[in-house]
C-alpha cells in the first residue's frame, strides 16, 4: 500500500512538473522532494537520467530490510517514470544545511554528460561527486542575472562549477571573472564555458572571461574599488578547508565579507547574495549598501515552491 501511495504521489508531480519543464525548456529539475514521510528521498531529472538521494535516518531497518525497501522504491521509479535502471544514480546524504559534502569525492567513475537549461549546456556528474555540478534552485536567479548582464563586468564568487558566469557570459557580459577554491570545480567551469563555445581569458581584469583559484575571504580585499557592475556570491554555510586562512561561518562572517566585497561594486551595481543556513539572519544596519532587498521568494523556481530552504538578498551600491 505504501509503495502505491510512492507510485501515485510520483505519477502526480511528473505531469504536473514535465510539462512546465518542457514549457520553459528545461532538462533538469526536482521531481519530488521528501513529498512523503516513509520514502525520504529527493528525486531530480537529468536529461534522460534520475539522480536519487536517499536522506539518511534512523529507519529502523536491517540492512537486508533495507536493500529490499530501496529495489521496491526503485521498481517503483522505473515503472511510474519509464526510466530503466542504469539510468538511475542512488547517493546517501545527509539532511544538513549547506553544501559541507560539496568538494567529497564519493567513487572513482567518471559519468559526465551534458544537460540543457534555458538553451545553455551544462556538464553534469551523477556518479563522482555528492553534488551534481548545477544547482538547480538558482535557475531563476541565473536568468536574472543573464538579463542584466549586457555589456557589464561580472564577478562570480564561490562559483563551483561557473554556472552563474556561464548565464553571465550568454548574456552579453564585457567581462566575468570566476572565482573558488577548488581546482577541480573550476576546471568543470572551463569546461562549462567551452560546451557553450564561450571563450577563455588568460587574466582577470582585462576583458574576456577568466578563472581564479583562491581562498574568497582573502581575494575580496585584493579587488579594484568599483569595478564589477554585477557581483554573485553564494557561498557554504560553513568551511574550514586547508587552503583557506580563516574558517568560514557564514553567520558569523557575512558582513565583513560582504562588506569587503562591496568595495569592488561599481556605483549602481548590484550584488545576489544567498545561504542555505536556514536560520540564518541577515545583519543589514552594519552592511554598507544603500538597498537590500530579499528576493528569495521572487528567485524561487517552479520545482522547489514550498520547499526551498535557502535566502537570496539583492544588494545594491
Amino acid at each position: 500500500m505504501k509503495f502505491e501511495m510512492f507510485g501515485n504521489r510520483l505519477a502526480k508531480v511528473f505531469k504536473h512538473r514535465h510539462k512546465q519543464a518542457k514549457r520553459l525548456g528545461i532538462s533538469c529539475y526536482r521531481l519530488y522532494d521528501h513529498d512523503l514521510p516513509e520514502f525520504p528521498f529527493c528525486i531530480e531529472w537529468y536529461g534522460e537520467n534520475l539522480y536519487v538521494a536517499e536522506y539518511k535516518r534512523n529507519h529502523g531497518m536491517d540492512d537486508a530490510a533495507h536493500d529490499a525497501w530501496m529495489e521496491q522504491s526503485i521498481e517503483v521509479l522505473q515503472s511510474v517514470l519509464g526510466v530503466a535502471k542504469e539510468n538511475i544514480f542512488l547517493k546517501l546524504r545527509q539532511r544538513k544545511p549547506g553544501r559541507l559534502g560539496q568538494y567529497q569525492r564519493i567513487d572513482k567513475q567518471q559519468n559526465e554528460f551534458i544537460v540543457q537549461e534555458n538553451g545553455l549546456h551544462f556538464n553534469i556528474n551523477l556518479s563522482d561527486y555528492l553534488d551534481t555540478g548545477l544547482f538547480l534552485d538558482h535557475r531563476t536567479t541565473r536568468q536574472l542575472v543573464r538579463e542584466q548582464s549586457a555589456g557589464k563586468k561580472v564577478l562570480n564568487l564561490f562559483a563551483y562549477t561557473g554556472s552563474f558566469s556561464v548565464y553571465a557570459a550568454a548574456g552579453g557580459a564585457s567581462e566575468v571573472v570566476t572565482v573558488d577554491m577548488s581546482n577541480t570545480y573550476l576546471q568543470w567551469a572551463q569546461r562549462n564555458f567551452t560546451a557553450n563555445n564561450f571563450s577563455i581569458a588568460a587574466e582577470p581584469f582585462t576583458g574576456g572571461n577568466s578563472f581564479v583559484q583562491a581562498d574568497v575571504l582573502q581575494y575580496v580585499k585584493t579587488l579594484p574599488e568599483n569595478y564589477f557592475d554585477i557581483i554573485v556570491m553564494d557561498p557554504p554555510t560553513f568551511s574550514n578547508s586547508k587552503r583557506m586562512l580563516d574558517i568560514l561561518d557564514i553567520q558569523r562572517d557575512h558582513v565583513s565579507l560582504l562588506n569587503d566585497t562591496l568595495k569592488s561594486l561599481a556605483p549602481g551595481g548590484k550584488l545576489y547574495f544567498s545561504t542555505n543556513a536556514r536560520t540564518f539572519q541577515l545583519d543589514e544596519a552594519n552592511i554598507q549598501s544603500k538597498s537590500i532587498k530579499n528576493i528569495t521568494r521572487a528567485t524561487t523556481p517552479f520545482d522547489f515552491e514550498g520547499k526551498l530552504f535557502r535566502w537570496c538578498y539583492l544588494l545594491e551600491k
